[in-house]
């Protein structure tokens, strides 16, 4: 049974979170999170259930919705991101390519158009050509250099996330 995939992995992620925000040594307002393909769900399911807990997230090829849209009933789509993008606050550094044949590029462009319609800010790479992991270590390159600048702009630095209106790359 996959209809509510990621409830239970999602419970261990929040209980990580909550477990580095009650240590001494870490600050609780600076936890972000990320994460490629099943991390790339895990972190998107974060960002829309608990803002309160991550203050941005790095989602790399991730799934953003199991289910169908037109039932926002079913077990399916409740255990997805889109499910919550309700409660979605925190940014988000989005990046696929647009030859994905894991997880198809339709997950991404249904993502971008929630948050823009919800005023959540992001950044999008789009990789051209480019498959579910890219086979180019160029490409790696700059994929965690942009994913690197972004943790550190909104969890390290600590910025605010611009008023979206959304001009996400």
């Amino acid at each position: 049974n996959t209809q509510g995939r990621g409830n239970a992995e999602y419970q261990d992620v929040l209980a990580g979170a909550k477990y580095l925000q009650g240590r001494a040594d870490v600050d609780p307002t600076r936890v972000g999170i990320w994460g490629l393909s099943y991390g790339g769900l895990l972190t998107a399911e974060a960002l829309a259930r608990n803002s309160d807990v991550f203050v941005a997230g790095v989602d790399l090829a991730g799934v953003h919705i199991y289910g169908s849209a037109a039932d926002t009933t079913s077990l399916a789509f409740r255990s997805s991101a889109v499910g919550h993008i309700d409660t979605w606050r925190t940014p988000v550094f989005l990046q696929q390519g647009d030859d994905d044949r894991n997880v198809d590029f339709s997950q991404m462009v249904g993502l971008v158009d929630l948050l823009r319609a919800h005023g959540v800010y992001y950044d999008l790479t789009v990789t051209p050509d480019d498959v579910h992991e890219s086979l180019l270590h160029s490409r790696w390159m700059d994929i965690f250099g942009r994913s690197s600048d972004f943790l550190h702009r909104f969890v390290w630095d600590k910025q605010p996330a611009p008023v979206s209106t959304n001009n996400g790359k």
